[in-house]
């Protein structure tokens, strides 16, 4: 029996690290070591659940519901996946991955409750989520990314923004701080974009790059 918990411990790790190297793979928040925990823990929890407590109940008058740990992981883990959504502006980040670590949580519960197949099935249903559906519907919708920057000369301000109308972005917000150091004026933008297609973050970065005085913080 020991080693049968040894199988489902192993076998949710695995699956989990699968899913989170697509993660690692894609730079996102939560990567390998994350999802490969968070499969192999909840796989544990349910094993403790299902099993940890025989003792006890093999004596009389108690009477335990071996479900609640488990449950408990259903609810726990959304302390995780909040970690990895970050909110700035009206950009939003990290949605997918704390659905897909959710997701795993599931996959490691079954794993654990000795339903193996079913958490490969699922796995493989999560990575077509992941990785397939975006490819299907990557043009459905708008796209938004984070774009921040620093810059001594105002008129950069008009020439980015000029650069983004001129390649049909959509400006969704936009936030700037001014600040005065000595003598040097220092603007601080922030701005959340918009496009129908997946942005050129090569092509814009290399258009900024080429601005004096502009140092970009993010592009994302």
């Amino acid at each position: 029996m020991l080693l049968d918990y040894f199988l489902r411990l192993l076998v949710a790790g695995i699956l989990g690290g699968v899913i989170g190297w697509d993660r690692e793979y894609r730079a996102k928040e939560a990567g390998l070591r994350t999802h490969f925990l968070v499969a192999l823990g909840s796989a544990l929890l349910m094993i403790v659940s299902q099993y940890g407590f025989n003792e006890v109940l093999n004596k009389p008058g108690y009477g335990l519901d071996p479900s609640r740990v488990a449950a408990q992981v259903v609810s726990g883990i959304g302390f995780i996946g909040a970690g990895t959504i970050l909110i700035q502006k009206q950009f939003v980040r990290g949605l997918t991955t704390a659905a897909g670590l959710w997701a795993t949580s599931g996959i490691g519960l079954a794993v654990g409750g000795g339903m193996y197949w079913l958490g490969v099935f699922a796995m493989v249903l999560t990575l077509v989520g992941l990785e397939f559906l975006t490819i299907i519907f990557k043009n459905v919708g708008e796209h938004s990314s984070l774009l921040a920057f620093t810059t001594t000369e105002k008129e950069n301000l008009k020439r980015v923004t000029d650069e983004l109308l001129a390649k049909h972005y959509r400006i969704a917000s936009y936030d700037v701080q001014h600040e005065q150091v000595g003598h040097v004026e220092i603007y601080h933008a922030t701005m959340v974009i918009k496009t129908k297609h997946y942005l050129d973050e090569s092509e814009l970065f290399l258009f900024m790059q080429g601005l004096p005085d502009l140092t970009l913080e993010r592009l994302s």
